[in-house]
């Protein structure tokens, strides 16, 4: 396989990935860039045990984790302006702040819950993939997001 087809058939999908994290899409575009260069450079570690997205997105992760510790940032857990254009100003208000208070709770989940919450929500991403992009399994996926939901509930309760 040559570089470009490598890129052709997965950069969306790199792509995706990073933004449903960093939610930057400059970002996401140059870790992109920088993930086929790591990728390309140490191609022969690809062993075949995970598909080949799954494998990049693992060099994506690490490339976005060395970012943001080089940067001294965390995560982003901030809405984009504009996701809910066609309701009412005091609808759209109200839905924001409930998902502000939403994201407040997620951060203080455990980072594996957290990462797992993200990309199920905003990476639309299957059980099978995040648990091929965090080298675990699907079930593993599956209950930590769950587990992560049930955690969120019981706050959101406590709170009203």
């Amino acid at each position: 396989m040559d570089m470009d087809e490598l890129y052709g058939q997965n950069a969306r999908i790199v792509y995706r990935y990073l933004y449903s994290v960093c939610r930057d899409g400059q970002l996401a575009e140059d870790l992109t860039q920088e993930t086929f260069l790591q990728a390309w450079k140490s191609i022969d570690r690809f062993d075949g045990s995970c598909k080949m997205s799954s494998w990049l997105c693992q060099i994506a992760k690490h490339l976005l984790y060395r970012h943001y510790q080089k940067n001294r940032r965390e995560i982003p857990a901030e809405p984009e302006e504009g996701w809910i254009e066609s309701a009412s100003p005091d609808d759209r208000a109200a839905a924001k702040q409930e998902l502000l208070e939403v994201l407040r709770e997620m951060q203080k989940l455990p980072p594996r819950m957290r990462e797992v919450i993200y990309l199920r929500i905003t990476g639309e991403l299957s059980f099978r993939e995040i648990g091929e992009i965090m080298g675990r399994s699907e079930n593993w996926a599956r209950v930590t997001f769950y587990r992560g939901k049930e955690i969120l509930w019981k706050g959101r309760m406590k709170n009203e």
